[in-house]
């Protein structure tokens, strides 16, 4: 079984991750055999549930847009998305927001990204 694998297998299973550290040292002749340290366990556990969560956001969102096109024809949505998973663009606009816009002549927009490349 892979390092990767066993350590998602712990992590469905509830099993902390110093345990899955602790485990794989018993597995091998110690520490020093391990090309990782407990950090680098934690870090993984921490970045793919961060992955998963924005994953299942991005199809709640996504769902949420579908839902508001049934229900009135004239509900305008875009969704683009960068590799098949992460939001690149989100727009949307109903009839009252539509009409807004016409007499005001203004647009809001928001740059999510902002000082994100520091």
């Amino acid at each position: 079984m892979s390092v990767r694998r066993a350590i998602e297998n712990n992590e469905e299973a509830g099993i902390r991750p110093s345990k899955t550290y602790q485990s794989f040292v018993a597995a091998t002749s110690g520490p020093r055999e391990l090309n990782f340290i407990k950090k680098d366990v934690r870090n993984y556990i921490t970045r793919e549930v961060r992955n998963v969560l924005e994953l299942e956001d991005t199809k709640e969102l996504g769902k949420y847009l579908l839902r508001m096109k049934e229900k009135n024809q004239n509900f305008f949505f875009e969704l683009k998305l960068e590799d098949g998973q992460s939001i690149k663009l989100a727009f949307w606009m109903d009839v009252r927001s539509k009409a807004a816009c016409e007499y005001f002549e203004d647009v809001i927009s928001f740059d999510t990204t902002y000082n994100t490349n520091r």
